[in-house]
């Protein structure tokens, strides 16, 4: 065992510095610090080395987190950096908005009465002194092949997919309805999480490597499915889901009770420079306004510190559990409540009410009953308790569900399951149409931002093998 491991024991965990709480809600700049190289040193050490390494097995790409911590310590960067990017196409990203505390974190097996490892902030540090480094470099294949591929939707899952297939010399072309390559990374994930520059560095590193990218372009509208399909030798959906689930409570119809989504993206989009007439003066701004938000996730909590930035007169999140069942990161939590955000715990909305706009939420206190078949305490309406809150804005952030895929892409034959997702063969990861391919969260259904990169990871596999398979097939038939 390396002698510079182990240090649990006599070293404090340690996250990089934070801004204050008073100094980053006046901005949408990144709110940690980034680690000295002392320091990665120093945190890395920590780890125990353990022989089952439970942040690994509860990561869903396997990184090879006690190796590359061990090689931080060692101060052999290159080489971390090295084992990191060979089982995750995006360190730098994961390391930023990766929920560490419910996955690799939250599973370390240090001894009790000493906190985890820190992992994603390390994770981060290699990778950014990578790039200082110039040790990142674009897709390379050691030999171009004639076939392509094309891939729907320019999220994680289909960006993913496309560099490993581009390192399989694949002629790849990335097909997305934005203006921008990224998807959620690029407009639902503020700037205070992922700065922008990062997302667009990595859509150029793709575009170096050789993947095309066809932006602005609707499916249906710009180019038909049929001709994506009729020009590559295998198609790999990964759009992911856009559709937010709606609110079914009186007035749910009312000007200014919006979805998150669209607030994100509007904030986003304004961040980036564009013109955006729903900010500007809109609905979608809100600055002076009481603000409510409906839901406990980590999309709830990024509309909440998106509303403190804009100035909000006051920001409350409504949330039908308490702060312990939340499905969303504790550390976001945790960085809501610094930034001023009031949080309802075990309330719901019950109506909302305004002349033409929204004007308060009428709420009612809940009380967790017996736990149902998932475990969790069943949420239960306290008789009587209805109270009023204040809001100019009411913002749904409860999820999303997938678009209605087979009629948008005039495709009755892709099947989709019973939750509206789009129905695969999970061995092959294809859909019932030979070649066409899934993944990402139009396959889950709303998922996190590792998921879609082990997703895309996977498809690319699986296209190489199917299409390996039928050139084999072809040249048998010819013989």
């Amino acid at each position: 065992m390396a002698s510079n491991m182990l240090k649990f024991v006599k070293t404090e965990k340690q996250m990089p510095a934070k801004r204050t709480a008073d100094e980053r809600a006046k901005d949408f700049d990144e709110i940690y610090r980034d680690f000295s190289k002392g320091k990665a040193e120093e945190q890395a050490s920590r780890c125990s080395q353990c022989g089952v390494p439970f942040c690994q097995v509860n990561c869903p790409l396997h990184n090879n987190i006690p190796d590359w911590l061990m090689l931080t310590a060692e101060d052999r960067l290159q080489e971390a950096y090295e084992v990191s990017s060979a089982t995750n196409n995006f360190p730098e990203i994961c390391g930023r908005i990766c929920p560490q505390d419910r996955l690799c974190e939250g599973n370390c097996v240090i001894e009790k009465g000493f906190e985890s490892v820190t992992i994603g902030a390390v994770e981060k540090y290699i990778t950014e002194t990578a790039f200082e480094n110039g040790w990142v470099k674009p897709a390379s294949p050691i030999a171009e092949r004639a076939e392509s591929v094309g891939i729907i939707g320019a999220g994680p899952a289909g960006l993913s997919a496309a560099e490993m297939l581009r390192r399989k010399g694949y002629q790849v072309t990335v097909y997305d309805r934005y203006d921008r390559a990224g998807g959620l990374l690029m407009y639902g994930i503020p700037g205070f999480k992922l700065e922008k520059d990062i997302v667009e560095r990595r859509a150029k590193l793709l575009t170096d490597g050789g993947v095309t990218f066809k932006l602005n372009c609707n499916i249906g509208t710009d180019i038909s499915f049929d001709e994506i399909k009729g020009a590559h030798n295998a198609v790999l959906i990964a759009t992911g889901v856009y559709k937010a689930r709606d609110v079914k409570l009186p007035g749910a119809g009312l000007d200014g009770v919006v979805p998150a989504l669209s607030y994100l993206t509007a904030s986003n989009r304004k961040s980036l420079g564009d013109d955006v007439p729903e900010f500007d003066g809109g609905m979608l701004n809100a600055k002076g306004k009481d603000v409510v938000v409906i839901g406990g996730g980590d999309t709830a909590m990024d509309c909440v510190r998106t509303a403190i930035r804009q100035e909000a007169k006051s920001v409350k999140c409504l949330y039908r559990r308490n702060k312990a069942n939340m499905p969303g990161s504790q550390r976001e939590v945790q960085n809501a409540e610094e930034e001023g955000v009031d949080f309802q715990w075990l309330s719901a909305p019950q109506a909302f009410t305004g002349d033409g706009h929204v004007e308060a939420v009428m709420a009612q206190r809940i009380h967790l009953g017996q736990a149902d078949e998932t475990g969790r305490q069943v949420p239960q309406i306290i008789e009587d308790s209805t109270y009023k809150l204040e809001a100019d804005l009411v913002i749904k952030a409860l999820g999303f569900d997938p678009e209605d895929l087979p009629s948008l892409f005039g495709q009755e034959q892709l099947r989709v399951s019973k939750w509206g997702t789009v129905a695969i063969d999970w061995k092959s990861m294809m859909t019932d149409m030979p070649g066409v391919f899934a993944a990402g969260d139009i396959v889950r259904g709303a998922s996190l931002v590792v998921w879609g990169v082990r997703d895309g990871r996977d498809a690319a596999e699986r296209i190489h093998s199917y299409v390996q398979a039928e050139l084999a097939g072809e040249t048998k038939a010819v013989g």
